[in-house]
């Protein structure tokens, strides 16, 4: 499930909560970091389990309407297609979903002020009212809806990003992974494939181990990293010996070191991609000016480390 992007990111994250509170063990930085990584895969639980609490409110609107004093004929003879759709009787009835689901805890009931918003919005859409005025009736069909779901409703959502936060410290970060991943299962489901729990690396989904493995990589780059932070920062601050200690952005300093680390720590892992990673997510994190100062700095150091012997790559096209 985790590609090794958003290892790296985790990675990132757990050092800068190290950087802001120097007190923290290596100990308790691992355990940040499991606990990151697993919460990820359960957002994606909550996500896919908001299919079965959307049809169930749209049902329970359409109840509610037949038992009026004085129904219309189209509260008395509604469109079922939607409540009827094919995904939520499949997740509803898979044992193994509901299993994963009721073992995290995870339930959208609480949060019927959110489901309503939601499906008043999905509603108006063009793409629902398409759907809902299509005759075919599929499994394809209802796949391809709530994918559109997934891809227009959530993302930017500041009433799901409230109650995200609230649920998880490590959850808004990751709503847009997550999503993905969800709609990933969708296709496969729309394939004919049976619900089953995403391995947590995708090492593990592609059958890799020993030093192949996801989950070896990230928490040998957060121990790297953590191990050699003093020593990585120094080199970042004679790279930039005008510049005050103090007024290094923190951000751009935690980057770095990662780079730093895993430069030194994966002889396997050619040096362009450590910087591009890196330079990459400083775009989602840092500042404007961080992307050409990260970038700059890493290549300066790591060549000084190659040329002194300190980074090491056991392959051709790896420097």
């Amino acid at each position: 499930m985790l590609n090794r992007r958003i290892l790296r990111i985790k990675a990132f994250k757990v050092l800068y909560s190290y950087a802001e509170d120097p007190s923290m063990s290596l100990k308790e930085a691992q355990a940040q970091l499991e606990l990151s990584c697993k919460a990820t895969r359960s957002l994606y639980l909550f996500m896919l389990a908001i299919i079965p609490a959307l049809t169930e409110e749209a049902r329970s609107r359409i109840e509610a309407a037949r038992h009026k004093f004085n129904p219309t004929e189209e509260e008395k003879h509604p469109n079922l297609k939607f409540v009827e759709n094919a995904l939520a009787v499949l997740l509803t009835e898979d044992p193994d979903f509901q299993k994963a689901v009721s073992r995290e805890k995870l339930s959208w009931e609480q949060y019927d002020a959110l489901l309503r918003k939601m499906f008043d919005s999905i509603r108006t859409k063009p793409y629902y009212e398409k759907y809902m005025s299509s005759p075919e009736r599929s499994l394809a069909a209802d796949v391809k809806l709530f994918t559109r779901i997934y891809e227009e409703e959530f993302v930017d959502n500041t009433d799901l990003e409230d109650i995200l936060e609230d649920l998880s410290i490590f959850w808004n970060d990751d709503l847009a992974y997550a999503l993905t991943c969800c709609c990933r299962t969708l296709e496969d489901l729309a394939a004919g494939e049976r619900w089953a729990l995403p391995p947590l690396y995708q090492s593990e989904m592609s059958g890799r181990e020993g030093m192949d493995s996801d989950k070896l990589f990230v928490t040998e780059l957060l121990r790297a990293a953590y191990r050699g932070y003093d020593k990585y920062f120094e080199k970042i601050a004679a790279a930039v010996p005008k510049w005050d200690k103090d007024r290094l952005f923190v951000i751009d300093i935690v980057l770095i070191i990662c780079g730093l680390a895993e430069a030194v720590t994966f002889p396997e892992i050619p040096v362009k991609v450590t910087i591009n990673e890196y330079v990459d997510i400083s775009k989602y994190y840092s500042t404007p000016k961080s992307r050409s100062f990260v970038n700059g700095i890493l290549d300066g150091i790591i060549s000084e480390m190659v040329a002194s012997g300190e980074v090491v790559k056991s392959g051709r096209g790896l420097l």
